[in-house]
């Protein structure tokens, strides 16, 4: 198994470095502790500046796709557990700040419906 990105124009180069990364390491193309290529490795093999993908990392970074391990490297991190604590306290927050805006159960539900289809391109 080897990481595969493809960059296309129109799209932000580092989004599209984030997206594949995410979608390899959820669909288990890229398994849990796989060892990223380093920050500049990556950016020559896909001719993109090293500020590129160290932003597309440090996104992957902050969602809980992957883990830097200082100087060992950057890995596939394991989903589950944290990334579902994660989403319980951001859906908590949201919840709290729903109330807090005067919003009905269902009008509140309906934002989160929006912004799930939007982000999943349905």
């Amino acid at each position: 198994m080897t990481l595969k990105i493809h960059i296309d124009e129109g799209v932000a180069p580092y989004e599209q470095v984030r997206a594949q990364i995410a979608e390899q390491a959820r669909s288990g193309v890229l398994p849990v502790g796989y060892r990223l290529p380093t920050v500049r490795g990556l950016a020559e093999s896909l001719g993109l500046a090293a500020n590129t993908v160290a932003k597309a990392y440090r996104a992957l970074e902050t969602d809980g796709v992957i883990e830097t391990r200082g100087r060992n490297g950057t890995f596939v991190a394991a989903a589950g557990p944290a990334a579902e604590r994660e989403a319980a306290g951001a859906a908590q927050a949201y919840a709290e700040r729903a109330v807090r805006l005067g919003l009905s159960e269902e009008a509140a539900s309906a934002a989160v419906r929006d912004a799930l289809r939007a982000a999943y391109g349905d």
